[in-house]
Order: structure tokens, then C-alpha cells, then sequence
């Protein structure tokens, strides 16, 4: 059982222990008498930072991921191989302190923050999730609004600002359920350790925490989503929230600057330039649609008939898939005839139509010609489409579907 010093001082940067076990597979791991290196769990991840064996200067080993196992030990896996380090030596333990306080603050933020959708909405967290950039925590909520999220985020950044402290204790399992802890941890400890803010939450936790809440020093929620057991929320806090909110403020004056306008404006810009491209889009619809039903006449009207049909082949070098199914419905439409259809830019296709009635089976067709020049494609019997990897040998291909179809 590893001794864990970090439940007892969450600002506990260095301290010396001796090594117990040491692994090379399946990858290099210490594992310690005693710890402040926090491992993975209850929403919080790992602390990382170096072991540096005491009877040497140059050694340090890097401790990259901190896990726990189920007899109770804390595995330190490290980055690489370790060298003349056996079980009884003595090390030093460095923790690295900005991510460590970089969880502090996230940690508590949480609690807090939990705390405050309890009291405003009675909504418990259910889940917290912590990642390198962001937190999470999932709330039992039938419904979330963007008021109660603002509401809940202003109710915890005034506890922040008022410092509260926030105090550690253990306690037996009778006396948290008479303390009234917010969330009850499932049965199984008989000593559970308490993080109480002072007068605001209390709550059983093993995670490292700030000892006042003004150390945190602000939370700001970014988004909610609907997931299966409620609402999620994301959020960030501290340094965390000073970086999320430069970044967002570097990018609004950076979009701004493209619409030559103040950042309050750009929603409405965002705004008036969508209106505008889907007006575009719809207006260069109508004018592909005009074009092929333009083109599909003038290629009719210089194909010959042939047994009752007209066999049109074209390959075209700017047109993509999308004008060339258009094309091929308005000449299958038109008259009783059959497209084989290529462009070689932007990127080599091929459509193959025929009108109803048509005897041919374009899907089998279509398949046979895309072999030979390297591509895939299917479809139905009266319309396929494919594509290939380059333009060379699509116009020979297309001759010779032609040819078949001309005997």
C-alpha cells in the first residue's frame, strides 16, 4: 500500500521516498513507498513531473503517467528505461508544479461549481470529466438553458471571489451521512475524506484541491450539449480561463478585421455573408441547371439517331460529378438516349445514363469501364457514376463502353 502524501498537502511539490518495485515491461514503472505523485481518478488525471535517484546529480527520469492498482501500490510509468535504480534506494519525487496547480484549480472549480447547480436548479453532477484543455461535468437535468448556465457560472465565480477556505477532514461513513455531503460515496470506506468549502459545498473527495477559493481564480463555462443521462457542460478555469478567453478574443478581433467591423458586429456579419452565399448558391444552382439543360439540347441535336436513340459521349475538363449527373438526367429526359459522361478535373468521374426502357445495364457497365483505369464506382441500371485516381486512359475507356454498346 503506497503511503499517498498528496491527500494530506495538495501543495506538496517534492519529497524523498524509497523505490519497492521496479518494472521494465511493458514499459519502464517504479513503484514507491510513499508518493505525492496523484494517479488517475475520480474525473481527475494524472500529475507528471521527474525521479531523481539521491545518490547521483545527473539521473532524472521522467514520470509521464501515474496509475493505481487494485492492491492499493501507485505505478509511476516513466519515459525511459531505467538505469542502476533497484527496489530499496532512495529517490526524490518532483512533482510539476503548474499542471499540478493547473488541477487545483479545475478540481475545485468543479466542486464549486457543482455545488452551485445544486443549490440555484437542484441539478447533481453525476459524472467530471477532466482533459488536458477543458473539464466536464454531466448534470441529471431534464433541461438546460442558457440562463441557468450563466447563472450557475456567476453564483460560482462569486464564491471564488469571497475566498472561501477550503478545508480537508476525515470522517467515519456515520458521520458524512449526518454532515449532509452533497454526493455520498457508494459503501466500502469506513474513513472518507471530506473537502468542505467553507459554508458552500461539502462533498467526499481524493482529489488535490486549492486551500482557498480565490486561488482558482475564475470559471467560465463554454458550451452545453444533451447527452444520455442529462446535460453536459463544459468548462475552464483559472489560467485555463485566462488562455480560453484570450484565444477567443484573438480570434473575434482576427474575424472582425475580415469584416472590417467591431467584434460585437460579427454575428450579425456572419450572419448577412451566410444569407449571402446561400443566396449565391441557389442563384449558381439555377444557372447549372439552365447550362445543362441548354448544353443537353445542343448535344442532342448534333448526335444522330441510331435504332431509335442517340448516344451521346463527352468528356469535359473543368466540370464536376455533380454537373455531370445533372447533364445526363436532362439528356435521358429529353430524348430516348444514353450519356456516357467523363470530366477530368477537379477530380476524373464518370456518369453513365440511359433513358427508361433502355435495354443496357449502366451500373455493370460503368463497372467494367472504371477497372481499367483504376477505379470503383456502381450504381442502378439507368444511372452509375464513378470515379478514378487520374484522367490518364478515361478517354480511351469511354470509347470503348461505346463500342460495346454500338454493337
Amino acid at each position: 500500500m503506497t503511503d499517498r502524501l498528496y491527500y494530506h498537502d495538495s501543495f506538496l511539490y517534492n519529497f524523498d521516498a524509497e523505490v519497492r518495485s521496479v518494472f521494465e515491461t511493458p514499459r519502464p514503472a517504479l513503484v514507491l513507498d510513499r508518493t505525492a505523485f496523484y494517479p488517475t481518478s475520480g474525473g481527475q488525471i494524472h500529475d507528471t513531473g521527474w525521479i531523481v535517484p539521491a545518490d547521483t546529480d545527473d539521473a532524472k527520469f521522467r514520470v509521464t503517467e501515474v496509475a493505481d492498482t487494485e492492491d492499493g501500490h501507485i505505478v509511476h510509468y516513466l519515459d525511459a528505461p531505467l538505469k542502476d535504480v533497484q527496489p530499496g534506494i532512495r529517490v526524490r519525487g518532483e512533482i510539476d508544479g503548474a499542471r499540478r496547480r493547473d488541477h487545483m484549480q479545475q478540481h475545485s472549480a468543479q466542486h464549486v461549481l457543482s455545488a452551485a447547480f445544486v443549490r440555484l436548479f437542484d441539478m447533481p453532477t453525476v459524472s467530471f470529466h477532466m482533459a488536458d484543455d477543458y473539464c466536464s461535468v454531466d448534470l441529471d437535468a431534464p433541461s438546460l438553458s442558457k440562463e441557468q448556465i450563466e447563472s450557475a457560472e456567476r453564483l460560482a465565480n462569486e464564491i471564488m471571489f469571497e475566498n472561501r477556505p477550503v478545508d480537508m477532514k476525515y470522517v467515519t461513513r456515520d458521520e458524512a451521512e449526518r454532515l449532509g455531503l452533497r454526493k455520498l460515496p457508494p459503501a466500502g470506506r469506513d474513513l472518507l475524506r471530506i473537502i468542505d468549502v467553507r459554508d458552500f459545498d461539502l462533498t467526499a473527495c481524493g482529489g488535490t484541491h486549492v486551500s482557498a477559493t480565490g486561488q482558482i481564480g475564475g470559471i467560465l463555462l463554454r458550451k452545453s450539449e444533451k447527452v444520455r443521462q442529462g446535460y453536459r457542460v463544459e468548462f475552464v478555469a483559472g489560467q485555463r480561463a485566462v488562455a480560453a478567453a484570450r484565444r477567443d478574443f484573438s480570434t473575434l478581433t482576427d474575424t472582425a478585421a475580415l469584416f472590417s467591423a467591431h467584434i460585437y458586429d460579427v454575428p450579425q456579419q456572419a450572419q448577412k455573408a451566410l444569407d449571402e452565399i446561400k443566396s449565391l448558391r441557389k442563384q449558381r444552382e439555377q444557372s447549372q441547371d439552365e447550362l445543362a439543360a441548354a448544353q443537353a439540347t445542343a448535344l442532342l441535336a448534333e448526335t444522330p439517331e441510331n435504332n431509335g436513340r442517340r448516344l451521346v459521349v463527352r468528356t469535359f475538363p473543368d466540370r464536376d460529378l455533380n454537373f455531370l449527373k445533372l447533364l445526363a438526367q436532362k439528356l435521358t429526359r429529353q430524348a430516348s438516349a444514353i450519356a456516357l459522361l467523363a470530366n477530368t478535373s477537379p477530380q476524373p468521374a464518370l456518369v453513365f445514363a440511359q433513358s427508361a426502357g433502355q435495354p443496357y445495364d449502366m451500373a455493370a457497365l460503368l463497372k467494367e469501364t472504371v477497372a481499367k483505369v483504376g477505379g470503383r464506382g456502381g450504381g442502378s441500371k439507368d444511372l452509375a457514376q464513378g470515379g478514378v485516381a487520374k484522367s490518364e486512359g478515361l478517354a480511351a475507356a469511354l470509347g470503348a463502353a461505346a463500342e460495346t454498346l454500338a454493337h
